[in-house]
């Protein structure tokens, strides 16, 4: 690597530890929004677990919000571009989701 990019003023170092790479799966999203802020909630729900916890929360810009929907849509149509349609079905899943398994109890 040369001199130049590594003293390029508009290039920014991320750094990704071990156990943040290794990710948070979550298969809900709860956002909500109020006029300075839009909050993604990312929730893990189990099957069979009447109770599920908020793994991470992300509280973004409402401008910060557009370009994270504006990347998403990019990548979304990339991925269907080389993969093919990401099918959804006709009906989302009423809450709770139980998965059709059995509701444990304590």
């Amino acid at each position: 690597m040369s001199n130049e990019v590594l003293n390029d003023p508009n290039q920014i170092n991320i750094e990704l530890s071990e156990e943040m790479a290794e990710g948070i799966y979550a298969n809900l999203a709860i956002i909500t929004h109020s006029n300075s802020e839009f909050v993604l909630d990312f929730i893990r729900i189990m099957p069979g677990v009447p109770k599920a916890k908020v793994k991470s929360r992300i509280v973004l810009t409402p401008e910060h919000a557009k370009r994270l929907l504006l990347a998403l849509t990019d990548n979304i149509r990339k991925y269907e571009d080389q993969v093919g349609e990401i099918n959804l079905p006709d009906m989302m899943p009423p809450f709770p989701m139980n998965f059709g398994g059995t509701t444990g109890q304590a």
